[in-house]
Order: structure tokens, then C-alpha cells, then sequence
């Protein structure tokens, strides 16, 4: 997960205000509203037909807000919005290949629609092959290739001329768990060399592991948004710790409760089953208190809440329904 540095003064890469759009009588997404500074990767998590698509096509350009509006380092986005486009790079769920093409092919015909020539096409083509691990596949046809491999290839597709913000709608879905890490690997790489990402999945995992800061979306509104640890306590989630230990577990568990942050204790058979806030940080003055009562502590297990737990509260509904 990349580290972005942000002030209130920080330039963000991607600034979207009050973004609203309709389809007929249904609001596919209303008042939508977020910013991803250069470095970052911002998640929008939520279930299918939550409105994740329909935002990051308003995003890129695909389709126009009914209200609100999008800036793409500090250039407005809009159908003939050409400047701020070239800024973007855009994944979209369908693979978008030539599958009759080789990779390379694929990558120069790209490259050639963003303008890239003669050296400078023929050089980034090799970086970006190597970048999504494809270099020694480079010349084979597509058509060949496995799904996880061309969503790969269609990754690199949009990295060619280097855009500042890249945008990516559920890259992952389909494909097999190898390439699902490498594409999940090669993510965290952006971010973390300084490329603004806008990550759209309902994989709670994923947003865990890429995210800096994720935006819950649930029938087409942002209804929380913040880091990880910023979401649970806003639902008031707390960490559970669990120990296996031997000895006086009654004096442990007494012990235990005089713990500021300790919130609840109960002991079952040979564990001690705690409820804490900021669990972790507590974990030094409960193996004191383990000392102190001469109890045995074997092992320490500290479970903390995630965002599927954070989804299920604030929507009522399971992640991937």
C-alpha cells in the first residue's frame, strides 16, 4: 500500500464534486463526491450495481454528469475534454485487445493512438511488458493467452503514455489466483512510484491490501469514506484478542479488566477472549498483567475488524450480495 502525503493544500490529482447521473427515473449515483491525491489508491468498495462503473465512466469522460464535475490535475473532464483525458488511463472490466495481435502489436497499435512514435514506442512497449510480466510473451498472439494474462495486457495497455491518474474497474474478476496476485503487485508498484489510482472491486481483501483510503458506495451513494482504521471506529468495531495460557486465569482475566482500553474479558476452557479498543497497543500491559498473576501465555491471537464488517454496518447487506 503506497504512503501519499497529503496537505490541505495538496494538489489532488482527481477531484470529483457533487456527481449525479441518471438513467431515465433511476439515479444510478447522486451527490457523489471524492479526491485522490497524486501516490494514492483510493478504493470504492461495494456490491454489484452499487454504482462503482457509472462513477469512474463519469470519471474518464465516457459519460456526462447530470450534476457535479470532475478534474483530472486541475483540468476539467468532459466529452471534448482532450488535455484532461490524456491524463488518464482507464481499465475497463471488458479486455479490450486484438486478440489475432501479438502483445507487442497490441501495445504499439495503443501506444500509436497516444501519440507515442518511432524510439520512444518501441522503448516503452518493452517497459510496460516487463512491468506486467509479459516480456517473455511479448510475441505471442493473445488469442493464446489465459484470462488472468490478458487482463494483465490490458492493464499495460493504458500505462503506455504514463498518466497521472489511473483508473480501474474490477480488474481482478475471473481470473485465476496467480494472476490475480501479479496484478494486485503490480498496483501496489504505481501507487507507490507516485501515480494517483482509482480501484473499483467488491473484494474486501483487495481494498484491504491496495487501499489507501477506500469510499463505500452502496445504491449509488458514498455513504462512508476514510482509512481502514478510520471506518471501523466511525462504526465503533473493536479489535477481539485471544490467548491460549495456563495458570491463574481468574486473577489474569481480573487483571486484565483494571486495563484501560480492555472493554470486555471472559475466559473459556484454557484461552482468555478480550474486547479492546486499538487491540494491539494493549498487547504490552496484558502479557504484564499475564506476569504479574504467574499466568502462561502460549500464544496471542488479535483479530481486527475489517471492511466487510464495516460494509455489513453501515449498508446492512453482505459485500457480495
Amino acid at each position: 500500500m503506497s504512503q501519499a502525503v497529503m496537505t490541505e493544500k495538496a494538489v489532488m490529482t482527481l477531484e470529483a464534486s457533487g456527481l449525479t447521473r441518471r438513467f431515465g427515473d433511476r439515479v444510478a449515483i447522486e451527490d457523489v463526491s471524492f479526491h485522490v491525491a497524486p501516490g494514492e489508491t483510493y478504493g470504492l468498495l461495494g456490491p454489484n450495481g452499487a454504482g462503482k462503473t457509472t462513477t469512474i465512466r463519469v470519471v474518464c469522460g465516457l459519460l456526462a454528469p447530470d450534476a457535479g464535475e470532475v478534474t483530472v490535475a486541475g483540468l476539467p473532464v468532459a466529452a471534448t475534454a482532450t488535455e484532461a483525458k490524456a491524463r488518464i488511463g482507464y481499465v475497463p472490466q471488458e479486455v479490450s485487445l486484438y486478440p489475432d495481435l501479438t502483445a507487442r502489436e497490441n501495445l504499439r497499435f495503443f501506444g500509436r493512438l497516444y501519440r507515442l512514435r518511432g524510439q520512444e514506442l518501441r522503448d516503452r512497449v518493452e517497459e510496460v511488458l516487463e512491468l506486467i510480466g509479459l516480456a517473455d510473451r511479448g510475441d505471442d498472439r493473445v488469442e493464446s493467452y489465459s484470462g488472468g494474462m490478458k487482463r494483465r495486457l490490458n492493464i499495460g495497455a493504458s500505462l503506455l503514455h504514463r498518466p497521472e491518474l489511473l483508473v480501474l474497474d474490477e480488474p481482478t474478476v475471473g481470473v485465476d489466483p496467480q494472476s490475480r496476485h501479479a496484478i494486485m503487485e503490480s498496483i501496489a508498484n504505481l501507487g507507490t512510484a507516485g501515480m494517483a489510482v482509482l480501484y473499483t472491486t467488491h473484494y474486501m481483501e483487495e481494498a484491504e491490501r491496495l487501499c489507501d483510503r477506500v469510499g463505500v458506495i452502496d445504491h449509488g451513494h458514498l455513504v462512508a469514506e476514510g482509512t481502514r482504521r478510520e471506518l471501523v471506529a466511525r462504526v465503533g468495531e473493536k479489535d477481539r484478542i485471544t490467548l491460549s495460557a495456563t495458570g491463574s486465569l481468574a486473577l489474569f482475566a481480573e487483571a486484565c479488566r483494571r486495563i484501560e482500553g480492555i472493554e470486555q474479558v471472559d475466559t473459556a476452557d484454557s484461552s482468555v477472549h478480550l474486547i479492546a479498543t486499538d487491540g494491539r497497543r494493549r498487547l504490552a500491559q496484558v502479557l504484564a498483567a499475564a506476569t504479574v498473576t504467574d499466568t502462561s501465555v502460549r500464544s496471542v491471537e488479535v483479530e481486527e475488524p475489517d471492511l466487510e464488517a464495516v460494509f455489513l454496518h453501515l449498508t446492512g447487506t453482505a459485500l457480495r450480495e
